[in-house]
C-alpha cells in the first residue's frame, strides 16, 4: 500500500490503515530531509513520534525501544496524567521545526498540525528548561522546538465561593484540568503592544498557559483590594492564596 503525502500535510491528512504506514512516513520524510539536518537522532525522533500517534489502535512495533512502547501504554491507558519528563534527562539530539503560536496552534514546517492526537502527545512530553527554552522529551531523546509565548491557553474558567474561600478550575485548550493554588500560582505581565494585562498560569513544570482575551475579561471581574503590610494590594484569590498584581501592571 503506498500513498502520496505533499510535504506540507505530512501530520494531518495521512490515511493509511495498515499499521504506521510506514512506506509514507518514509517517503514524506525524504522530501523534508534537508531541513531537519544531517543529525539522524532528529529524523528518528519525529518519525517514532508520529508512528506512534498514526494509528493508536495498533500494537506497539517490536522495534520499538522500550521506553517509548511504555509511553504508548499510557497514551492508551485511561490514566492520562502526563509522562514524568521532569525526572528525564536524555541527551539533547538537536531542534526541530516545530512551533507552538502565541494562539496555541501547533506548527510542523510552518504547517498547522491538524491531528489533536498528536498535538496532545507532543504536549504531553513537553518540557521547558531552566534555561528558558521548551523540548520535547523521551526517555532517550531531547529535541528543542519553538514556543512563540505559553504553549497552552486557559479558555475555559469556574469559579465559586468569595474572598480567600474563592476556589478557580481552569481548563486549557488541550484539556488538561488545573486548579488554581499555591502550587498553580498565577501570574501577570503587561501586553507590550495593547499595554493590557497578560495572565499566566503555572499548568506543571515550568509550562505556563495564557488566558484567552474572552477569559481575561472574566478574570478580571474577580479582581478585589485587600490591606497588605505595604498598603492596599490589588489581585485575585484562588485555592486560599492572594496572587497580587503589581501596580506598575494597573497603570
Amino acid at each position: 500500500m503506498r500513498h502520496t503525502v505533499e510535504r506540507s500535510k505530512i501530520l494531518s491528512t495521512c490515511r493509511g490503515k495498515e499499521g504506521t504506514c510506514r512506506e509514507c512516513f518514509q517517503a514524506a520524510f525524504g522530501a523534508v530531509r534537508h531541513v531537519l539536518g544531517k543529525n539522524p537522532d532528529v529524523r528518528i525522533f519525529l518519525i517514532r513520534m508520529v508512528n506512534w500517534m498514526s494509528d493508536n489502535t495498533a500494537p506497539a512495533p517490536t522495534s520499538m525501544p522500550e521506553g517509548l512502547k511504555a509511553l504508548m501504554s499510557r497514551a492508551d491507558a485511561a490514566d492520562k496524567s502526563p509522562p514524568p519528563v521532569e525526572k528525564w534527562n536524555p541527551p539533547f539530539c538537536g531542534d526541530l521545526d516545530i512551533r507552538v503560536a502565541r494562539d496555541g496552534t501547533w506548527f510542523y514546517l510552518g504547517s498547522p498540525i491538524g491531528r489533536q492526537p498528536l498535538v496532545r502527545l507532543f504536549a504531553s512530553v513537553l518540557r521547558k528548561d531552566e534555561d528558558g527554552k521548551h523540548y520535547l522529551v523521551t526517555p532517550v531523546e531531547k529535541i528543542g522546538i519553538t514556543v512563540d509565548d505559553a504553549p497552552f491557553l486557559a479558555v475555559e474558567m469556574v469559579a465559586s465561593g468569595e474572598g480567600e474561600d474563592q476556589q478557580l478550575t481552569l481548563r486549557t485548550n488541550l484539556g488538561e484540568l488545573v486548579k488554581v493554588t499555591d502550587k498553580h500560582p498565577l501570574r501577570f505581565e503587561k501586553e507590550p503592544d495593547s499595554g493590557g494585562l497578560k495572565p499566566y498560569v503555572l499548568v506543571r513544570g515550568r509550562l505556563e498557559a495564557l488566558f484567552t482575551r474572552a477569559l481575561m475579561y472574566q478574570l478580571a471581574d474577580l479582581i478585589v483590594d485587600r490591606s497588605g503590610s505595604g498598603g492596599t494590594e490589588t489581585g485575585i484569590w484562588g485555592g486560599g492564596q492572594f496572587f497580587e498584581i503589581g501596580p506598575d501592571l494597573l497603570k
